[in-house]
């Protein structure tokens, strides 16, 4: 509006050009309208009748440009319709048509519009028809045709940057993000700050990474729009400050905006602050009387604050008003009001199921795109799943029962959340819930295990991963996480639940002393006690469930009561009837006062209490299980026992109730009449195969085992799960029908690979004493699961291990001990290290077992074995224990030496190898001339920091039969990196100054690279993985040269590799150093997290050591120094040598200013580097002057000087000053 005037001005002066006349006409009528004068719009409107008469082909076409664009498109097409007709038929009319008939609205209109397009790029390629196919395309949900007309824009017109932009977010419809992320960096490169590719970075940084402060500045840069869709992803304290402070700012600027005063309200909300929250929303209201959003707002804020009746008053209005839209936060709030009412459980599920529905009912057709995101709201999403959660019991069901209905809602809504925002973790903690409270503990752990990995101070995790411990039996374990979550987060010991834990497994082993003080001081707590719990603690709020809060009161009670201190139990219990009558929670207290009426043996009492729950009360189920199990186990009666089931299935009829009356049967032994209650369960829930499973274990223990059988594969061939398979396997096994059995399994292994059917498998082969099968049946699935079942790789690898170990053991007994030592090797391969001592053991004891003629040598074999053994275990002192007992009997056995050799490294004991060199040395005075001899002291040196000494004694081993391949392999990595560097690392890439460009080192990186080269011909690998490790060794060579077309050519072959090779940890590496060296330190960092998450082994243990120092210096370089110290430790837990790891902590160290510990690092990189580094002496010297150490900086100082007389800075410097420093 304030520039009207200006946009007047403008069009007046075209306004006498023959082919915008009449647009320009149109356009001032626009802009008068803004600022009416009856008199001169009316004097426009006749002229654009006027003109329209003889208006040319031109001047209608800018005139239905000009209609469109302004949303008239009924009007628009009348204008460009005359112009086709007039113009006979003109491409660009054609073209416009096509536009507006797509952004009508109207479906009709809209198919339509795809043949005017074809018809126009009939003639010839024109970009405005070539991008209309594209949106065509999109709204026929035809992503991938979309996808290939924008790539046939970018090829035609490469700077054209809508196509662009519309290829990125084509891709985001496809949900290829690693190509969308990769379009918005190419993006980015042409433009550093378009809004779009910003605003796609931003969404994957937080939606898929979860990682806000890496793009943290990105996301500074992002639209407002995108910045609060994506704050919903996981309400970050640091961006909602952020986020709050520009709405604050937009809100300056436009005050009388009540949309702008609504998202400040909700801003606060999200922050916790509902007092000033409910300020703004009422601001929002003066501001637009009619608006939705800002009373749903206030609302929301009222129940948070416990004003019910104002909440109910206008819930109720507004839902009159807004019947015909549906909202589903309407729908949510009512099912809020409704749990704070304590209603039914049955109306609050349906409101919940209603608002699920009307939320997702929004988004269908909607392809993955910022307007999805935005509309999922996820947030919301959490919220409705945690209402969810607050229905369900505290702990999983009992085994054989099904979860309760609202967990399986839960769960649908949890699912779509973390499929689409992966990175959101609290959304996948929620998912970890859901599992636990399902029964389904092994999927809770890893999805709790997946949050602490990415977040190890997450201490919500931590304590239910405590909780599952608990649950399991594992009282040290449960003690373990809460400690670790204390370590992680201090605050956590403002949180009863974790002190409620925690006494739930002190009381478990034992400790009722400790566990009562532990619950006396959650009693303590804020949220706990809900009188007066408000006044205290406004600081820090904790959540806590009523559930929760009810466990407190009943764990003390119990405690107290096991203890010995009745009076004190019966004062707790009194308490909590006091603290929850009314709530949902009276009831479990009312159960918890049966249990000790029952410990003081008061069975009737128990009853009576018992019988006053009623049906329509929650937890009757659970009080009806109580009163049968009292008559069973107290009173041994065994008809009143049934009854309690029977009564439940007569009130409350369901698949669950007759699940329990069957159960019941089967437990006093009926299993005829169990059978008839499971068939009407089934009935009741035909595709539960729990039940299916019941009736066949049923007739089993009738001894009808013909019927059983019949049962089981008519339940398979009516299409039940899968596990049956091997409950019928198990019983045609028990039969002794093995071909039969054997059949089975087969079939089910086609289906899934799980944990129990190769076990089963592998029993029936070995009664049948095949023992070939039962291993290749084995390892076959051990493949399959690599490939669809991962996490099941490490139980399929310790079933092997078992198969290896019973053949071994089968040949051992047959006689046949160099059978059962190959076997037992095979073991060792396969099982983790917790179970190798007793494979290594039986080793040795075969070993003892051989002939005479054997022994010494396979004794010799064990012994490595198991000095290999220790050396995985990380037990360094005895597995150089074992190797020195193998050297003391033979010190030339070369291969030996170098594998102690590299122990001694990982141990951080280099200095011990010489020893063992001149024992060899006064062996055989011919050792210095021994291949085997040369390799292991080229391997020493090159540890030692002395790779050019290193490459002369690898020479020497070069041509020889055994060692050669190695030697080339060692002496190829000393050319490509001769001094140890962090290929693509920059953190130490520019620390000596002009020195790392010369010409003179240039030329000789040049002259390494051509040596490689030519040693690369010398390699003749013998197996597959010989020959991709030396594809990799090839193309590193192309990195080296640090040429782009060169690395990009090396990329695309590491690349093919990790495609074809899962997992393949040298790839990979390859594949992030390549990445750096481009500067694409985005991708490089994810290959490099790839290889963070996995498993350490022995065979990559130098390329693991080379990714983790890689990934380390990334995060240095961003200032992330807790995670690169994570990364740090790791490399020296697995090699106490690592020069790199403490030159890399020692930087850390100074730039934290902390120089006497940064000193101690870089003493342990001078040390390990042998003292022949002079950038690392510098930095000692450096760090030890800073400290006050200055006689150590003179020593160090002088030390590198004489071996690098003319080393830059480090006289004047440090040498100098350090003088000067002593004197004064």
């Amino acid at each position: 509006v304030d520039h009207v005037q200006e946009a007047i001005q403008e069009l007046e002066q075209v306004r006498d050009r023959r082919d915008v006349s009449l647009c320009t006409l149109m356009a001032l009528v626009y802009a008068q309208k803004k600022r009416p004068h009856p008199d001169t719009i009316q004097e426009l409107d006749a002229r654009v009748k006027e003109d329209r008469k003889s208006a040319s082909p031109k001047a209608l076409y800018h005139a239905g440009m000009f209609l469109w664009l302004l949303g008239r498109n009924d009007k628009a097409r009348e204008y460009v319709d005359r112009m086709i007709k007039i113009s006979s038929g003109s491409t660009e009319g054609i073209i416009l048509k096509g536009w507006i008939d797509l952004t009508s609205g109207k479906d009709a209109y809209a198919k339509k519009s795809g043949k005017y397009f074809d018809e126009a790029l009939k003639e010839k390629i024109n970009i405005f028809a070539l991008m209309g196919k594209v949106v065509y395309y999109e709204f026929r949900q035809n992503y991938s045709g979309a996808l290939e007309i924008v790539n046939q824009v970018i090829v035609s017109y490469p700077s054209f940057m809508p196509a662009l932009v519309k290829k990125m977010k084509l891709l985001l419809s496809l949900q290829d993000w690693e190509q969308t992320v990769d379009a918005a960096q190419r993006l980015l490169q042409r433009d550093k700050n378009n809004l779009e590719a910003l605003r796609m970075l931003a969404l994957h940084s937080l939606c898929r990474e979860g990682d806000i402060g890496e793009y943290y500045s990105i996301i500074m840069k992002a639209s407002l729009l995108i910045i609060l869709c994506c704050v919903q992803c996981g309400r970050a304290e640091k961006m909602l400050q952020h986020t709050y402070t520009m709405v604050e700012r937009s809100f300056s600027q436009a005050s009388r905006d009540a949309e702008l005063a609504t998202e400040l309200g909700y801003q606060l909300v999200l922050q916790g602050r509902t007092k000033e929250a409910i300020k703004w929303y009422q601001t929002a209201m003066s501001l637009d009387e009619s608006s939705v959003s800002a009373l749903i707002g206030i609302i929301r804020c009222q129940l948070s604050e416990g004003h019910l009746e104002d909440a109910e008053q206008q819930l109720e209005f507004l839902t009159e008003i807004q019947q015909s839209i549906g909202k589903s936060e309407l729908l949510y709030l009512r099912a809020v009001l409704a749990t704070k009412k304590r209603r039914s459980q049955d109306e609050i599920t349906n409101l919940l199921n209603d608002t699920v529905d009307t939320h997702f009912s929004t988004l269908q057709g909607l392809p993955l795109s910022v307007e999805y995101y935005e509309k999922l709201n996820p947030d919301f999403l959490l919220e409705i799943a945690k209402e969810y959660l607050a229905l369900c019991p505290a702990k999983p069901p009992a085994q054989g029962q099904a979860p309760v209905p609202q967990l399986q809602h839960c769960a649908s809504v949890l699912d779509t959340v973390v499929k689409i925002v992966p990175g959101l973790l609290h959304a996948v903690f929620l998912m970890a819930k859901v599992r636990f409270l399902s029964g389904d503990i092994e999927a809770a752990q890893s999805s709790l295990q997946h949050c602490l990995d990415q977040k190890p101070s997450f201490a919500d995790a931590h304590l239910l991963m405590a909780q599952i411990h608990l649950l399991q039996g594992n009282f040290k374990l449960s003690s373990q996480s809460l400690e670790l979550c204390l370590s992680h987060n201090f605050e956590v010991r403002e949180h009863p639940l974790y002190h409620l834990i925690k006494a739930q497994a002190q009381r478990k082993m034992g400790e009722l002393q400790e566990a009562i003080q532990t619950l006396q001081l959650a009693m303590s707590l804020p949220g706990v006690k809900r009188v007066g719990s408000a006044a205290k603690s406004k600081a820090r709020r904790v959540e806590l469930s009523a559930a929760d809060c009810v466990s407190v009161y009943l764990e003390l009670a119990e405690a107290l009561w096991l203890n010995g201190e009745q009076h004190e139990a019966a004062k707790v219990m009194q308490d909590a009837i006091n603290e929850f009558t009314g709530s949902p929670e009276e009831l479990r207290v009312t159960i918890a006062n049966a249990d000790l009426a029952l410990l003081r043996g008061d069975t009737e009492l128990a009853l009576s209490m018992l019988r006053n729950i009623t049906q329509d009360q929650p937890y009757y189920v659970q009080a009806k299980e109580k009163m049968a199990d009292i008559y069973l186990n107290h009173r041994k009666e065994k008809r009143l026992y049934v009854s309690c089931y029977r009564d439940l299935v007569e009130k409350m009829p369901s698949s669950h109730t007759y699940l329990l009356l069957g159960d019941a049967y089967m437990n006093i032994q009926e299993p005829e009449l169990a059978i008839e209650v499971y068939e009407q369960a089934l009935k009741r829930n035909p595709k539960d195969g729990a039940v299916a499973s019941k009736i066949g274990k049923a007739l089993v223990k009738t001894h009808n085992y013909v019927k059983a059988i019949n049962y089981y594969e008519a339940a398979l061939k009516s299409g039940q799960q899968n596990f049956l398979r091997y409950d019928l396997a198990e019983l045609l096994m028990k039969l002794r029908q093995y071909e039969r059995c054997e059949r089975v399994l087969h079939e089910a292994l086609t289906h899934d690979p799980g944990e129990n059917f190769p076990r089963l498998l592998v029993k029936v082969f070995f009664v049948l004493c095949v023992f070939a099968q039962a291993r290749d049946v084995q390892a076959k699935v051990l493949k399959r699961v690599q490939l669809e079942q991962p996490d099941a790789v490490p139980m399929q690898k310790q079933l092997a291990a078992e198969i290896c170990a019973e053949i071994a053991k089968h040949c051992s007994n047959q006689h046949g001990y160099e059978r059962a030592v190959k076997f037992y090797k095979e073991a060792l391969v396969y099982c983790e290290s917790d179970s190798k001592v007793s494979v290594a053991e039986s080793v040795c004891a075969v070993c003892l077992s051989l002939q005479l003629t054997l022994l010494s040598d396979m004794c010799a074999c064990g012994k490595e074995m198991m000095a290999d053994l220790m050396f995985r275990k990380q037990d360094y002192e005895q597995a150089v224990f074992h190797f020195q007992q193998l050297l003391e009997r033979k010190p030339d056995n070369y291969p030996t030496l170098s594998r102690l050799i590299d122990l001694l490294r990982r141990a951080g004991k280099l200095e011990e190898v010489p020893r063992f060199l001149e024992m060899a040395e006064k062996h055989s005075p011919r050792a210095k001339f021994e291949p085997g001899y040369n390799y292991c002291k080229g391997l020493y040196l090159w540890y030692t920091g002395e790779p050019n000494d290193g490459l002369r004694h690898f020479n020497k081993a070069r041509k020889d039969n055994d060692w050669g391949q190695n030697a080339v392999y060692n002496m190829i990595e000393i050319c490509l990196n001769p001094d140890n560097e962090t290929m693509g690392g920059e953190v130490f890439e520019n620390l000596d100054g002009d020195m790392g460009n010369s010409t003179e080192k240039q030329e000789s990186e040049q002259l390494a690279v051509r040596t490689a080269e030519k040693l690369l011909k010398e390699l003749k690998p013998q197996t597959p993985p010989g020959h991709v490790q030396l594809r990799i060794l090839e193309h590193y060579c192309y990195l080296a040269t640090k040429q782009k077309a060169n690395v990009e050519k090396a990329l695309g072959v590491f690349t093919e590799i990790a495609n074809n090779e899962k997992d393949h940890v040298p790839a990979l590496l390859a594949m992030a150093t390549a990445y750096m060296i481009l500067k694409q330190t985005p991708r490089a960092r994810n290959q490099l997290k790839r290889i963070a998450k996995m498993s350490w082994n022995i065979i990559d243990a130098d390329e693991f050591e080379k990714s983790w120092l890689l990934l380390a210096d990334i995060y240095i370089q961003s200032g992330k120094y807790d995670m690169a110290g994570e990364l740090l430790k790791r490399c020296l837990r697995h090699n106490k040598s690592c020069c790199k790891a403490y030159e890399y902590m020692g930087y850390i160290m100074e730039k934290e200013q902390s120089f006497r510990d940064a000193a101690m690092n870089y003493e342990m990189a001078w040390k390990y580097g042998n003292q022949t580094n002079p950038t690392i002496g510098y930095k000692l010297a450096f760090n030890y002057l800073k400290a006050k150490r200055h006689v150590d900086a003179i020593d160090v100082c002088h030390k590198v000087l004489d071996a690098h007389p003319n080393y830059p800075r480090i006289r004047k410097d440090i040498l100098d000053k350090a003088r000067a420093a002593l004197r004064s």
